[in-house]
């Protein structure tokens, strides 16, 4: 089974990255864009019997600060 895990900072919490890569895309030409956040992305393959509550316990334990951020699970039996 895959799991898709995104995070991303909480509102209200600076994004220094984010500021940097609006402003480069600004410099860019990319007058269009008002706002960047900066997040990440984790695929996992894990067994089918895997639970949500499990996953949801690896992004408490390790994949997510969760002071700062917050995260957001998709999980698919489909293999494409």
């Amino acid at each position: 089974m895959k799991v898709y895990i995104y995070v991303t900072l909480k509102a209200g919490v600076l994004d220094p990255q984010g500021q940097a890569t609006e402003h480069a895309l600004k410099h860019l030409g990319f007058d269009g864009v008002s706002s960047a956040r900066i997040g990440k992305y984790i695929e996992l393959d894990v067994a089918d019997t895997t639970q949500k509550s499990d996953v949801v316990a690896m992004c408490e334990g390790l994949l997510a600060n969760t002071v700062v951020e917050s995260y957001r699970i998709e999980m698919s039996r489909d293999a494409a």
